[in-house]
């Protein structure tokens, strides 16, 4: 199996190059084994008509695929605005049809029927491709109405859109149809000789407290804890329901547990009631997180599937990558992630509004996924043992300003402990100010923060408490090389970051300075997960901190979460054993006990 770029520069060089293309197919007696892909970002009907009828007339009856994209990827690269390639199939076994139904003109139902009809009716069936412009509503009946497909078929795709991401604009066309904007082509692939393996991914972690689906009509997803499902987004994100709400959820989409796997849903739209469109149906009961892209998880969710692609040993690929990824990276690296599968295979692909991958017999249609397809005819070809390139964990490359979302989320999460923390303000209220805090910062001195932490471990069966203990990185040389006067401004500085100067991160916690440079944050009702998410956002404010006269300074964290057993001392000692880890491996990082 080859695919071979088709030169798309005129019509005059396209023409050519297809004639001469078909002169080796003639020779090489592989004419009836090619299928042609057409992807376009150019959004003009005359232009993907004028490709496709010259496809027609060089190669008459030869089945094609079009679609729009919001971007086009060629062997793991951004590729020009219209590519056109061909797939040639080398073993006289190997079988590809293609279809096409406008859901315009008939119900899900109908169509997915027609495919498990046509699929059941031609038993060499392995995999069904899917091109889906982008529908009014949902796609849930879609997917749920291929799940009675036999189950060793395995289903993979992308929803078509434009240059433009928040709009609905989009386009399919083929052989087997028309240009249009309401129809989903499917090509099926199979064969004695064809394997066909395919995975998906994303790196988008969990964010904070879970939320329940309390109401719902379909993808009308009206409720979440009984408020508005857009005050979630306005309370913990700061994001306005307006014009740009799309674009700004994009990074943010809802972390979902469906038909035994992971789903990332973005928003589509907000309404006026403040409900949410989505695109497809959320289940009442369902329970949601927000989630967040984070460089490190997706980078290494990438290598163990590249891993897994590369022993498949695949001929091509072919790849649907959510625009949202895109905009994840910066412009000048929107392939960034796609680096570790570059030297397994020669793969194709475009940047989708959504992909769908089949996984535990159910067909489910993802957002901010990256889906690869892997397809092979004969077997596995031993290729010689090459080094999978990894792309480096560089996190300033994401051009999100996730660090001011995340300022946002923790303090409106930490607003919510408020009533924790005036509890504990009423059972000290006859202590004087002086003996409890610290008289350079303003903390509570160390005596008074092992109380607070000691009444809120009372409590532990009935609550979480994670605590984060602070250092800051190389401060004998501050003060040997400063003087204590500079010295003192680094410390106060962390401890405006802990008092919410600069974080956020202080309103339903509280902070105390452990001894000299060392600082304990202790954050009621918050798991361990949450807690290392706030300390690396500690660790890059305070890294992000100007000092007159010094170099930029930096601190190492430590994190532990309560646990039932626990006792003041255990505790203690777990979370000094994380952050001395954190000084003894490099400084400047979190430490998870």
């Amino acid at each position: 199996m080859k695919q071979i770029q088709i030169a798309c520069g005129g019509q005059t060089e396209l023409r050519e190059e297809l004639e001469n293309f078909k002169k080796e197919c003639e020779e090489n007696g592989t004419l009836s084994q090619v299928m042609f892909q057409i992807f376009s970002e150019v959004l003009d009907e005359d232009v993907t008509s004028q490709i496709s009828d010259t496809i027609d007339d060089i190669f008459p009856g030869t089945p094609y695929i079009g679609c729009s994209t919001s971007g086009n990827i060629v062997d793991c690269q951004l590729a020009d605005e219209i590519i056109v390639f061909a797939t040639c199939f080398e073993k006289k076994s190997t079988k590809f049809s293609v279809f096409q139904y406008d859901f315009s003109k008939e119900p899900f139902e109908n169509i997915t029927s027609e495919i498990i009809k046509e699929a059941n009716k031609n038993p060499w069936v392995k995999a069904i491709e899917l091109y889906f412009s982008i529908p009014e509503g949902s796609t849930t009946k879609f997917c749920d109405g291929l799940n009675g497909l036999r189950e060793d078929i395995q289903i993979f795709g992308g929803v078509t859109c434009s240059d433009d991401i928040t709009s609905d604009d989009c386009c399919v066309f083929s052989s087997a149809g028309k240009y249009s904007d309401k129809s989903v082509i499917v090509v099926f692939y199979g064969g004695e000789e064809l394997f066909v393996d395919s995975i998906k991914t994303t790196g988008w972690k969990p964010l904070g407290r879970s939320f329940t689906v309390t109401k719902s009509q379909g993808s009308l997803l009206q409720e979440l804890n009984g408020i508005p499902a857009y005050e979630v987004y306005h309370k913990y994100l700061n994001i306005s329901n307006d014009e740009n709400f799309f674009y700004n959820t994009l990074e943010f989409p809802l972390f979902y547990e469906h038909n035994g796997t992971t789903i990332l849903r973005v928003p589509v739209s907000g309404n006026a009631d403040n409900s949410i469109n989505m695109s497809s149906d959320m289940d009442i009961g369902s329970t949601v997180r927000l989630s967040y892209g984070d460089p490190k998880t997706i980078v290494d969710s990438i290598a163990t599937e590249s891993r897994r692609i590369r022993d498949f040993c695949p001929d091509i690929l072919h790849i649907f990558s959510c625009a949202a990824r895109r905009t994840f990276w910066s412009s000048n690296e929107p392939t960034y992630e796609l680096e570790p599968f570059s030297s397994i295979a020669p793969s194709t692909g475009f940047f989708s509004h959504g992909e769908f991958i089949r996984s535990n017999r159910f067909l489910n249609q993802h957002n901010v996924t990256l889906v690869i397809a892997a397809m092979r005819e004969g077997e596995a070809k031993i290729r010689k043992t090459e080094n999978v390139p990894s792309a480096n964990d560089n996190p300033t490359v994401s051009k999100v300003p996730l660090v001011s979302r995340f300022a946002t989320f923790i303090s409106a999460t930490s607003i919510e402990f408020e009533e924790l923390n005036k509890m504990l303000e009423t059972a000290n209220k006859n202590l004087e100010a002086v003996a409890i805090t610290d008289g350079l910062t303003g903390l509570y001195n160390r005596s008074e923060t092992q109380k607070k932490i000691e009444y809120c471990l009372s409590d532990i069966k009935n609550t979480k408490l994670s605590l984060i203990m602070i250092d800051i990185d190389n401060f004998k040389q501050v003060n040997d090389t400063y003087g204590h006067q500079k010295g003192d401004a680094v410390i106060i500085a962390l401890a405006k970051i802990l008092k919410n100067d600069q974080s956020q991160v202080s309103t339903g916690s509280f902070a105390g300075r452990w001894g000299g440079e060392e600082f304990m944050l202790a954050i009621p009702d918050v798991d361990i997960s949450a807690a290392a998410m706030i300390a690396n956002l500690i660790r890059m404010c305070f890294e992000a901190t100007s000092f007159p006269e010094i170099r930029s300074q930096t601190i190492s964290l430590g994190v532990a979460q309560a646990t039932e057993k626990d006792n003041i001392d255990t505790l203690f000692a777990r979370v000094d054993s994380a952050l001395y880890q954190a000084k003894r491996t490099g400084k400047n990082k979190v430490v998870v006990a």
